[in-house]
């Protein structure tokens, strides 16, 4: 019996022993994981402290306190090896490391970073459209914002930047309906001014290509998002060689209402004149030629005009 009791106390011993060798290895792989931390070198700490969490499970209670320091450093370092990807433009990777950091902060009951990788995942697409728009790749930078406006369909400016790609790259009812979106989620004001450029340059398009009546078509869809200047000159212009004066009245009218400080707000206005003077409405014609007598170019054609027509 008393053999028995030394060889059972021998075998304490000896587990004992190795137990308290297993623990030692273990805290200096945490050690090496906080000095690793200590200098920024993320990925040598985040494979050091899984290594000791590792060792620390198979070693029991003793190693509970190590286990949980573990757990608690565990997420946020695999969190900013993702941030670093992001800085680096490694998108992708960065994409599956931010998944990864979800998951182990969920597993070890860190709501905080769990949270925050989430949130990154589409603010990183963002960047990495925002980076590619800057450098005009805009097939980039359309994925990016599509990416990101895709994880989260309120963001209104993911929708107004997106749109802007797609129009950069000639896909004109794809941007309007990205635009639309941005209209729909706040950004109604910004939204409408680009559909209506988007308009404004179908319309001269049109024009330049003697397209008339698509020329006004397209200008008044442009004005119906929002008024433009340009688009109300184009029409004008259309509808003058399309012989619909009243139109073409109407057109000009409003785009020297909105630039009247125009460099072509003279001929415009004298056109206007003499549009009216067509129409026998005299005095709208003697109205605008008085606009322009002073005028350097158009003014002693005027003065003729309206004391021709004072008579």
């Amino acid at each position: 019996m008393k053999k028995f009791i030394l060889a059972v106390a021998a075998l304490f011993m000896a587990a004992s022993m190795i137990s308290a060798q297993d623990m030692a290895e273990a805290t200096e792989m945490y050690n090496n994981g906080a000095t690793a931390l200590a200098t920024k070198d993320y990925t040598g700490a985040l494979d050091c402290f899984k290594k000791a969490i590792e060792m620390g499970t198979a070693i029991g209670a003793d190693a509970d306190e190590l286990v949980a320091n573990c757990k608690n450093v565990i997420p946020g370092v695999t969190l900013q090896i993702a941030k670093d990807m992001i800085k680096e433009a490694k998108y992708n990777e960065a994409e599956a490391q931010l998944a990864a950091a979800a998951k182990v902060a969920e597993e070890y009951e860190n709501a905080e970073v769990a949270e925050e990788a989430k949130t990154l995942v589409p603010q990183m697409w963002m960047k990495m459209g925002t980076d590619a728009l800057k450098i005009k790749d805009f097939a980039t930078a359309a994925e990016g914002f599509q990416k990101s406006y895709a994880l989260d369909t309120t963001n209104a400016k993911a929708a107004l930047a997106l749109g802007q790609a797609l129009g950069a790259l000639g896909k004109t009812d794809d941007a309007i309906a990205a635009f639309e979106h941005a209209a729909f989620n706040g950004e109604e004001a910004a939204a409408k001014k680009q559909i209506s450029t988007i308009f404004v340059k179908e319309a001269n398009a049109a024009f330049k290509a003697q397209k008339l009546a698509d020329a006004v078509k397209a200008a008044d869809k442009a004005n119906s998002y929002e008024e433009n200047p340009t688009a109300y000159l184009i029409a004008g212009q259309a509808s003058q060689k399309l012989n619909k004066n009243a139109a073409a009245i109407e057109y000009f009218e409003k785009y020297l209402e909105l630039k009247p400080d125009a460099s072509n707000a003279g001929a415009i206005t004298f056109t206007v004149a003499a549009l009216y003077q067509g129409a026998n409405n005299k005095a709208k014609a003697l109205e605008n030629y008085k606009k322009v007598e002073n005028d350097a170019k158009f003014g002693a054609q005027a003065k003729q005009m309206i004391t021709a027509l004072s008579k």
